[in-house]
C-alpha cells in the first residue's frame, strides 16, 4: 500500500551520519520502515505489536552478530 509522504513523519537514528539509514514512521495500526536512500520506494509495513516485540528483543540483546 503506497503511503502519502505528506501525512507521515519519518524519523531515523540520531547516530545516522551517512544518510544511508533506515527510517521509521508510525501509521494508524502499523509501523513503516524505509531506506533513507530511496524515500520514494515502497515502505515495509509491520503491525505495531510485532514492531514492539522486535524492539523489546533488540533492547534486551536477543540478537547477536555472527
Amino acid at each position: 500500500m503506497k503511503k502519502s509522504s505528506a501525512a507521515i513523519s519519518w524519523r531515523k537514528s540520531s547516530r545516522c551520519a551517512s544518510g544511508a539509514c533506515v527510517e521509521v514512521a508510525d501509521a494508524v495500526d502499523m509501523v513503516l520502515m524505509r531506506d533513507s536512500k530511496s524515500p520514494a520506494g515502497e515502505p515495509l509495513e509491520f503491525p505495531k505489536g510485532v514492531w514492539t516485540n522486535f524492539m523489546v528483543d533488540l533492547k534486551e540483546g536477543r540478537f547477536h552478530a555472527n
